[in-house]
């Protein structure tokens, strides 16, 4: 904790040495309400100077965790579910149905309560039903103890509700939310989907996104550095398209140029230093999670690896930053910073996406997703507060043998899983899975209609 308050003491006499240089008056009077807002660093503060303003963020240190169970669900007008209510069981809740019935809606509607978007179309309207003007998702949880509320068991709403043409609305209890991102971790969710095999088909921002989501469930403060780094590297590659055109870029950059890039690399440095030490961290307490998860399931020597490659391993981002900025004016956008970093997937020495079959791919990522169950586990029992992220399985059995089918199941079972929603289109095979598994709810899946049986 003492490293911890000396990191943020230093930052903070940082960007209060850059506002005193600053000839700003707005600037200035935000340095002082700033100055006396971090004078008790008691809490954990994350102070951010960003477009000539000053933002703090104070967490407290005794921050909740809490398990969340889904007990009732209500859909309107929501991709091709016109209308559902729904109540669920404590543990397994299992649809089926034939391809493109909906199954894979209402999945992606739960998703939407926990992240506030859609798993799989990231533009709002698009979610609404065809011939409807807006939808609503509305969620009841149950809970051990509530992230809004003192009392245990205090059932906690969350609702969205999206209009076409309008702002999204979304409200967690009786709060109504100025920003999605306040609303992340809340209800912790893992998904499993056939849309995991971009993590190995796609390019390094799939692999990010992967790593953002998890951290960010866990670590509010990663997202607030995130989103103010990725506004950094927008700016800075604007800058350096605007420059770039210009006919003098082959010459030495002008003494402005410079000093409006060395502002905004500035600033870039503080947070690319905090999302790169959680990555890493993260990384090391996931791989050997998931590395077990992936030998329970596939019973082979086969190693799978993940290594976690980024540009700040070894350079210093400021001085980097300042070297490569004539080719970044050339090439138009910024070639420095963890935005390129990568997670490298491989089974033994080898590329996953090379030498992996499908069997072994799915493997891999089921392992993967279901290793981040674990993580968040382990992660809340070391603050003492028990929390099991709700579970969300599409379609996970399609390429796996039944033998991996029965040890996933048999994994299921364990007391470190939370809730699961499950999907399959072979009820006499899904029928087969759930036995083992105990209490649970199976629904019929048809043309967007929920029917328990």
């Amino acid at each position: 904790m003492q490293n911890q308050k000396l990191f943020f003491r230093n930052k903070v006499r940082m960007y209060f040495a850059c506002a005193r240089n600053t000839p700003n008056a707005k600037v200035q009077k935000n340095f002082h309400i700033c100055k006396r807002k971090t004078k008790n660093l008691s809490k954990k503060c994350v102070l951010i100077w960003n477009c000539g303003n000053f933002f703090v963020s104070l967490q407290s240190k005794s921050s909740k965790r809490t398990t969340m169970t889904l007990t009732e669900l209500h859909i309107l007008n929501f991709k091709n579910i016109a209308e559902a209510s729904l109540t669920f069981a404590d543990k397994l809740n299992c649809f089926v149905g034939l391809n493109g019935q909906g199954k894979t809606n209402l999945l992606d509607a739960i998703y939407y309560l926990s992240f506030t978007k859609s798993a799989f179309n990231a533009i709002d309207s698009q979610n609404i039903r065809h011939d409807a003007e807006f939808a609503m998702i509305q969620g009841l949880y149950s809970n051990q103890q509530s992230a809004v509320s003192d009392q245990p068991d205090e059932p906690v709403q969350v609702t969205c509700a999206i209009r076409r043409g309008q702002k999204k609305q979304f409200r967690c209890g009786k709060k109504d939310y100025q920003r999605m991102l306040d609303h992340i971790g809340r209800i912790p969710l893992v998904m499993v989907s056939p849309e995991d095999n971009q993590l190995i088909a796609e390019g390094s921002d799939e692999r990010r996104r992967f790593l953002d989501i998890i951290i960010g469930q866990t670590d509010r403060a990663y997202l607030e550095h995130l989103s103010l780094y990725n506004a950094l590297v927008k700016q800075r590659n604007a800058l350096l398209k605007q420059f770039g055109e210009q006919p003098t870029v082959s010459s030495q950059p002008s003494a402005v140029s410079d000093e409006l890039f060395e502002v905004i690399e500035m600033q870039m440095v503080p947070h690319a230093e905090y999302i790169f030490g959680r990555r890493k961290r993260f990384v090391e307490a996931f791989v050997p999670i998931f590395a077990d998860l992936y030998k329970t399931i596939a019973e082979v020597e086969e190693q799978p690896q993940l290594t976690y490659r980024s540009q700040l391993f070894d350079r210093e981002l400021s001085e980097a930053l300042r070297r490569t900025r004539q080719r970044d004016l050339i090439l138009g956008w910024t070639s420095q910073g963890i935005h390129k970093d990568e997670l490298e997937m491989q089974l033994g020495d080898y590329p996953l996406r090379r030498v992996g079959s499908q069997g072994q791919q799915k493997t891999y990522l089921i392992a993967m997703k279901l290793a981040q169950a674990l993580y968040f586990s382990a992660i809340s029992n070391q603050q003492s507060v028990v929390s099991k992220p709700i579970l969300l399985l599409d379609d996970i059995f399609d390429k796996l043998d039944a033998t991996r089918v029965a040890r996933i199941i048999d994994m299921l079972r364990g007391e470190q899983f939370g809730q699961i929603f499950l999907t399959d289109t072979d009820r006499q095979h899904l029928t087969d899975i759930v036995k083992p598994l105990g209490s649970s709810k199976v629904f019929n899946v048809s043309s967007g209609d929920f029917r328990a049986g």
